[in-house]
């Protein structure tokens, strides 16, 4: 593994993240794929999917424009770690969960509109802070599978 290799994964991994979580998923994917039952496993399948979709082609890009050639077993295993773990934590309950019973129970629900009241929902949540923490981190383990 080269620390270029390392480079190269994590930032392709990232920039699509970035871009499959916030322009490609849909805003129905994003409202149902924490709802309990087969429609909500649905909804995170498929946008798990097209984040995994959107992972191969800034894999792809970076490859083609920069020469550099994982790997694509490593990348299969890589993509997998990635795919799996974000539709854990999208689903929502497990993250909630792992946030409680790490003690982080509160800031989880911190920015939560309140019931009956005028708040506005924004990205700003707890939630929303833990799962991005958790996508990156898996991130990086699933970049360093890829440039070993």
């Amino acid at each position: 593994m080269s620390t270029a290799d390392f480079a190269a994964a994590f930032a392709a991994l990232y920039a699509g993240h970035q871009v499959a979580d916030h322009w490609i998923q849909t805003q129905h994917q994003a409202d149902h794929k924490g709802q309990p039952g087969w429609a909500g496993r649905w909804a995170c399948v498929k946008h798990v999917a097209t984040y995994t979709a959107t992972a191969v082609v800034a894999l792809a890009l970076v490859a083609t424009v920069t020469g550099w050639r994982p790997g694509w077993l490593l990348v299969a295993a890589g993509l997998t770690v990635s795919a799996v773990t974000h539709y854990i934590a999208d689903r929502r309950t497990p993250l909630r969960r792992l946030a409680e019973l790490a003690g982080a129970g509160r800031f989880y629900v911190l920015g939560t509109p309140r019931p009956g009241r005028d708040d506005n929902p924004s990205l700003g949540t707890g939630a929303y802070a833990l799962d991005q923490s958790w996508h990156i981190g898996w991130l990086f383990i699933a970049a360093l599978i890829i440039a070993a």
